[in-house]
């Protein structure tokens, strides 16, 4: 049975929703390129030669009643394998490593390839703040090593 009002509503829905159609395309583009700041410099930490990259430039977001921030690390020097636990903090010094085992956060992990970390940070990121790694291997050495926080983090 045809319509006998062609109001404009019905004359373009149809294309409507050929347009709404074309969205997946455009965020599956977005996830498959993603882009990231890049990387802090280069540090040698032990046996290791490490860099940070971190996954965005907002500021720390809360998770489980701690604030964190996200980083990737990058193992360019040494088999990540022969460390026995890791830790990323962001703060005026580093956390012990009694307080880092208490939870979850804070731990690096993944692959050889990139170690992921959820790295412990206060709310508000300052000047006075560094970003601090700290690598336990499985002979109990434990090294330190920090980064100064890039100027675009801090809370304006």
């Amino acid at each position: 049975m045809a319509r006998v009002k062609a109001t404009f509503w019905h004359r373009t829905k149809f294309k409507l929703s050929g347009l709404l159609l074309l969205l997946p395309v455009y965020f599956l583009y977005q996830a498959l390129h993603p882009s990231f700041p890049a990387s802090l410099s280069q540090q040698q930490i032990g046996a290791y030669q490490v860099a940070p990259m971190p996954l965005d430039l907002a500021q720390p977001y809360q998770h489980d009643g701690a604030y964190i921030k996200d980083f990737m690390v990058l193992f360019h020097q040494g088999n990540p394998d022969d460390i026995r636990q890791a830790f990323m903090s962001i703060g005026p010094a580093p956390l012990s490593f009694t307080t880092l085992q208490d939870g979850d956060l804070g731990i690096l992990h993944g692959s050889r390839y990139g170690q992921h970390v959820h790295a412990l940070t206060p709310e508000y990121i300052s000047d006075a703040d560094r970003i601090w790694l700290t690598i336990e291997s499985w002979q109990g050495e434990q090294h330190t090593v920090s980064w100064p926080v890039p100027a675009d983090w801090l809370a304006g």
